[in-house]
């Protein structure tokens, strides 16, 4: 069992299944179906890179992904269970203990500290608060802000902010991590650096990763990289 009493899951045991996932909205008196029948799988511990034109539904699929939307018709089913047949209450515990955000915007609460913003999620749960901000101070050592814990977020770089994100979206150790370019506001060093960064957690995770991005040297990193086109997902 992982530490948060979710299953430790092997490599080549699928986290993330998608079938026939279909997103059709009403725009005035015409349907537009974002995705269409879309398939994918994804491994404990692989990294999928999504690319594709502005408009693609890119996000939409993560909403999807992360159950902050619902599907026209098909399932998703993360770490074994549908998202599609959970109610609400149901959803949002289940997004609590198995799913990871992070964002291009790392919309971390400006007037919480980084230990508090990263514990969050543990005291949503109910965990003690002490307990809580122990396992936040391991996981922004992991990302190395260690010496940056007290700080406010109006008080750190971009790349720093973007590290107390991604810690967050760790700390629950989360069957599946949603990115969406999680590198798009940082200079090229600091970008790099999230990068190693990454890398160096994946490798360490039994968790999936899906990321979003137009960085194609992003992209190139991953173990897959997918092109949404036309609301199908294609190898690129």
């Amino acid at each position: 069992m992982a530490s948060n009493g979710n299953p430790t899951f092997a490599s080549n045991e699928i986290m993330l299944q998608c079938d026939g996932l279909t997103r059709i909205y009403r725009e005035g008196p015409q349907d537009v179906t974002v995705l269409d029948a879309l398939e994918l799988e994804v491994r404990a511990g692989e990294r999928v890179a999504v690319v594709g034109s502005s408009g693609s539904g890119k996000t939409t699929l993560l909403n999807l992904l992360g159950g902050l939307d619902r599907p026209s018709a098909g399932h998703v089913r993360i770490a074994g269970q549908s998202l599609t047949e959970m109610g609400e209450a149901a959803l949002g515990g289940f997004r609590n203990r198995h799913i990871g955000f992070v964002y291009q915007f790392h919309h971390l609460l400006a007037e919480f500290s980084a230990l508090e913003n990263v514990a969050m999620p543990l005291l949503i749960r109910g965990q003690k608060r002490q307990e809580a901000q122990e396992k936040a101070r391991d996981i922004l050592s992991r990302v190395g802000m260690e010496e940056r814990c007290e700080h406010k977020p109006g008080e750190l770089s971009g790349g720093e902010r973007q590290r107390v994100a991604i810690a967050r979206a760790l700390v629950t150790d989360p069957s599946l991590v949603l990115m969406d370019e999680p590198t798009g506001n940082l200079d090229q060093t600091t970008a790099g650096n999230i990068l190693a960064l990454m890398d160096s957690l994946a490798a360490r995770s039994a968790c999936a990763f899906i990321i979003v991005t137009h960085d194609t040297g992003l992209a190139a990193h991953q173990d897959r990289v997918m092109r949404l086109d036309q609301g199908r997902l294609s190898a690129d």
